[in-house]
């Protein structure tokens, strides 16, 4: 493990935003990440854990401490044949360090279904589970296995079953404070040799109308092409994709809104437990027919103009812009509609 010091965080985020880290490294295997686990414990040094940069706003100040970015390496499909032998499903163990829409594209390549809906978005492997990330009718705790973590104060390993991972909408347990203490070193998940086409997203639905038994290739096409509609281009753009979450609100609050705005769609969450029914709203919308913010910018600081749950950045905005306009829409939003918005972004600053 090679140890740096006072390194710019800028450049490994999609933000491009970010002062210098005290201490960094590279941790390109689960020993290395040991070994670093134990130098900030020596130390007495804040860890941060960093993978793609793609979900993080970090502090225009830098990191007092020391930033580990996880490369650790493994995918099974990588210059392999595609997987052979019986059964329906095929079970493959990737390192968190590996790029997520590289692992779907090869997925694909190699016929296997499951993560098809989840082309496109940035970040690493490792940071899937955290976030339990989600697209187009799909969310990855569908086809994740087992998770396993190193624990940053003691060094072992452990593995989570996906029932033990605890996933809920972009939340798991190691988002929670009983979790935050493991680091994610390689997901497995269990893919399908013989699936069928989710559709259940209406942009898919309406891409595939003339064509209702799509491929796989199809599949990941219309995703990709359908979010370069949607999303700026990370190589021209400082942004983190969507900023906030997608609000779930109680029945009672969907349907005043619904009374006041008639398009306003919703849907219904799965309950446990007697508790009451939720509704799972779209902030975009919200944003644009409600609230009037679509291409709202202040200074440096913008909503996508075709996407207005994203945040973009121009050159020479800083972290405390984008949290202060970020303050704004949320305010704005709980003003029109008595919603409170949940960021989606890890804010570091």
């Amino acid at each position: 493990m090679e140890l740096l010091k006072n390194v710019s965080l800028a450049e490994f985020t999609t933000f491009k935003i970010g002062g210098k880290a005290d201490y960094f490294c590279v941790a390109r295997s689960v020993a290395e990440l040991q070994e670093a686990f134990a130098f900030a414990r020596s130390c007495s040094l804040p860890l941060f854990i960093l993978g793609g940069g793609s979900n993080v706003l970090m502090r225009d100040d830098g990191f007092r401490g020391l930033v580990v970015k996880i490369e650790i390496k493994n995918s099974p499909l990588e210059g392999s044949t595609p997987p052979v032998g019986g059964g329906r499903d095929v079970c493959i163990v990737v390192g968190a360090g590996e790029s997520w829409d590289a692992l779907v594209a090869e997925t694909v390549a190699h016929g296997l279904w499951g993560v098809e809906n989840l082309s496109g978005i940035p970040g690493t492997v490792g940071a899937a589970p955290i976030q339990n990330i989600g697209a187009y009718g799909s969310e990855v705790k569908e086809v994740i296995e087992w998770v396993e973590v190193l624990d940053k104060n003691t060094s072992a390993v452990r593995r989570f079953s996906r029932d033990e991972c605890e996933f809920g909408y972009r939340d798991s347990i190691f988002k929670k404070p009983e979790g935050r203490d493991y680091i994610v070193t390689s997901v497995a998940f269990r893919l399908r040799k013989n699936g069928a086409p989710n559709l259940s997203y209406k942009d898919l639905a309406e891409y595939f109308a003339e064509k209702p038994d799509p491929s796989l290739v199809d599949i990941r096409r219309a995703v990709l092409e359908i979010r370069g509609r949607k999303f700026p281009d990370l190589k021209t753009h400082g942004t983190a994709g969507s900023f906030f979450k997608n609000p779930i609100i109680s029945q009672e609050k969907f349907d005043e809104l619904k009374k006041k705005y008639p398009e306003f769609v919703g849907y219904q969450q799965p309950t446990t437990n007697n508790q009451p029914p939720t509704i799972k709203v779209s902030l975009a919308w919200i944003l644009d027919k409600i609230c009037g913010l679509n291409g709202y910018k202040i200074d440096k600081v913008a909503l996508w103009k075709n996407q207005p749950i994203v945040l973009v950045s121009q050159d020479g905005a800083g972290a405390k812009e984008i949290s202060a306009f970020a303050d704004d829409i949320a305010r704005i939003v709980k003003e029109k509609t008595g919603i409170e918005i949940e960021r989606e972004v890890q804010n570091i600053c």
